[in-house]
């Protein structure tokens, strides 16, 4: 059986939680606007330098000036020149009040300037090229020890510098391994999954945030997580009314089961399947999406994983969710829905809920992963017997074959399931799909013939097209009128029906014309010696000799055998005929071979059938077949119509039928191919006649 890789969990998971604070940037001005700003920014950095001290005004200046870098720093364009400026330097001290000389005494602006200075380096780490600058400056430390702060419920500023510190570690931490170990190492991870059952909502979503980050691609990290029980607190912020906690809460999971066996299953053990199930109907798109990548990884936890998520409830809203308006939610329902069409039944009842024809149009996606994600589905949903008639009926033959795939992968996908579908049309797929062929749906039997002429094999050809009416069914689609889009799918499945039919094209296959038995050779050609007939072309005398003419031709028997006046005559007027094709002629009777240029192919046709000269018509038929061309084949099937030359004819049926699109743009192509139906039947006819059976061995 085929087999095809699915898509890549990897490339479909979100890396990381996306960083805080990506407000639209605005650029720097230039001129005088640009140093304005620098000396903003150099002022606000010197006041960081020279407050880090407990005085109220120094303590409030650092506050105001952290808050100012901030600002600056959401206008993207400006972080290059804070950083170069010196401002990592000037903030990190702040993330920690200096010490207190007297135990008892206060600290004006308590938590408020380490948060604003944790919430600057937050900024400035959406940079990767400055995260590590930030945490070499001794940031890490010092962020981790705001997340440690004790806070009373309520305490709206210290909750604020812990989700601010968790911010910025998130950021510092983003697609940057080196600093996501740093962050282990330094201690981080404890506090963070402490966080997780803070009172304040916002600092829950902070710290699940980090956590997601954290865990994306890094093992240790996902250990210790789960080493410091996250995952019962996570399973419980699922259910969470709150949509950012329970998006975040997913995300986490997410990253911490990628490629992880031994963590998905204590996932599933904490419960966390109905929850996620649930979240597939969120009003939160971000959330139903994590849920269906989620849903993809768990099914491939244990053999019985994919029929559970199937039975609590989750095929309809992934389909629901792939007729969603937003672009990664198909892609992920896609990519769940792939992962459970690996079972049987869940095959048969992916398609039973309608997840058939939406799989089916994400093909047209301008997405690659989308694509992708719904051919594999598709491969899966192939598998299943019980789904054929259904995949053939819902158009699906033609829209895999059609369909416009971005990604080599998808391509090699749709091969493998049009490969599938192609094995499976046999027993009682056949059976179906013959008695669909008889029904009053028109659109039903096109789609049943369309499919069976690329899918069919050799054997049943002739049992589904000759004597079930398919050839009938695609015929009508090639004369119809109503649109050219059906006349030209009905010409490409005829077409393909002919060319597996038959190896060779019509000329090449068509049985050899009988030789006569005397070649004189060359050298009597229009030769005197031993001549006894001559004929008069062009004013021209040809001398010829009635034994080679009587052996080639039952047209020059019936002259000088019968009762024509040409059987006593010396000089034999031929009209109607130049010499140079008349000498040809006489070549082939002498040598039974002739150069058949094309300057002269259909008039030398036009001879060898007036003189039933079978195997130089054969040659002009050939000769003509090779110089087919789209603004020609008309001619050349009337001609061949005109002659009888069959193999021609079929030749210029198969030629039109090859070149569908282009011939149907043709104006007269509606009325050449009606004229050509009866010939296209015939020949169809002809190539599927049933195989003679091998001689009996003696």
């Amino acid at each position: 059986m085929s087999s095809v890789s699915g898509p890549d969990a990897s490339e479909n998971e979100r890396k990381g939680q996306k960083r805080k604070h990506s407000e639209t940037f605005f650029p720097v001005g230039e001129g005088d606007d640009t140093d304005l700003a620098l000396r903003e920014i150099q002022m606000h950095i010197s006041v960081l330098r020279t407050t880090y001290s407990l005085r109220a005004k120094d303590r409030d200046a650092a506050r105001q000036a952290a808050h100012a870098l901030a600002d600056f720093a959401k206008k993207g364009g400006n972080i290059d020149m804070i950083v170069q400026t010196g401002a990592v330097d000037a903030l990190v001290p702040h993330l920690a009040a200096p010490p207190l000389l007297h135990p008892d005494e206060r600290i004006a602006y308590e938590h408020e300037v380490e948060k604003d200075a944790a919430f600057a380096l937050g900024l400035l780490a959406i940079k990767p090229e400055h995260q590590r600058m930030i945490a070499d400056a001794g940031a890490l430390p010092a962020l981790i020890s705001i997340l440690q702060r004790p806070a009373t419920y309520g305490d709206r500023v210290v909750y604020g510098a812990i989700r601010r510190a968790a911010d910025a570690i998130t950021n510092m931490a983003h697609e940057n391994a080196n600093i996501k170990s740093r962050v282990r190492s330094e201690g981080a991870i404890p506090p963070l999954v402490a966080l997780l059952e803070c009172p304040d909502v916002k600092v829950q979503r902070a710290a699940a945030g980090s956590l997601r980050t954290l865990a994306f691609k890094n093992e240790q990290n996902k250990v210790q997580i789960v080493e410091c029980q996250a995952l019962p607190t996570l399973v419980f912020m699922l259910r969470s009314e709150d949509v950012g906690i329970h998006y975040e809460a997913v995300g986490v999971l997410g990253n911490l089961v990628h490629s992880s066996p031994t963590i998905k299953k204590r996932v599933l053990e904490e419960g966390a399947l109905q929850p996620v199930i649930s979240l597939l109907s969120s009003r939160c798109p971000e959330s139903q999406r994590e849920a269906a990548l989620l849903l993809g990884q768990f099914s491939t936890a244990e053999p019985d994983c994919k029929v559970r998520i199937v039975q609590r409830g989750a095929v309809r809203p992934l389909i629901k969710m792939l007729e969603a308006p937003d672009l990664q939610l198909k892609e992920m329902a896609a990519f769940a829905l792939g992962r459970l069409a690996q079972n049987k039944d869940n095959e048969a009842g992916i398609v039973h809920d309608g997840g058939l024809r939406p799989l089916l149009e994400l093909l047209d996606s301008k997405s690659g992963a989308v694509q992708h994600n719904a051919a594999f589905a598709l491969y899966g949903l192939a598998d299943n017997e019980d789904n054929l008639a259904e995949i053939v009926r819902e158009g699906g033959v033609e829209k895999l074959r059609d369909a416009e795939l971005i990604l080599q992968a998808s391509k090699d996908c749709v091969q493998k399931t049009l490969k599938r579908l192609e094995e499976k049309i046999s027993g009682r797929v056949l059976r179906h799909l013959l008695y669909l062929l008889r029904s009053t749906d028109k659109e039903t039997q096109r789609r049943v013939a369309i499919a069976l002429a690329h899918l069919s094999g050799e054997d049943d050809q002739r049992l589904i097209f000759c004597d079930g009416g398919g050839l009938e069914v695609l015929l009508d689609m090639m004369g119809s009128t109503m649109t050219p889009k059906l006349q030209q799918e009905g010409a490409l499945a005829v077409y393909t029906l002919a060319k597996k039919a038959a190896a060779l094209s019509p000329v090449e296959n068509a049985p050899p014309p009988p030789t006569p038995q005397v070649y004189l050779g060359e050298q009597y050609v229009n030769c005197r010696t031993l001549s006894d007939v001559s004929f008069v072309v062009d004013g021209q005398r040809f001398y010829a000799h009635r034994i080679a003419l009587l052996a080639s031709s039952d047209a020059f028997r019936a002259m000088f055998d019968g009762g024509y006046r040409e059987k006593q005559a010396e000089d034999i007027e031929i009209p109607n005929i130049s010499w140079r094709v008349f000498e040809a002629m006489m070549r082939h009777i002498y040598t039974g071979t002739v150069d058949v240029t094309p300057d002269i192919a259909q008039d030398l046709l036009r001879a060898a059938d007036q003189y039933l000269l079978e195997g130089l018509k054969r040659q002009c038929e050939y000769a003509i077949a090779k110089d087919l061309a789209v603004d020609c084949v008309s001619d050349v099937y009337e001609l061949a119509e005109a002659y009888h030359a069959s193999t021609l004819r079929h030749q210029c049926v198969i030629f039109t039928l090859e070149h569908h699109e282009q011939t149907s743009a043709l104006p007269i192509y509606t009325s050449m191919i009606q004229r050509m139906v009866p010939e296209i039947r015939e020949y169809i006819h002809r190539v599927l006649r049933p195989k003679q059976a091998p001689p009996p061995p003696m």
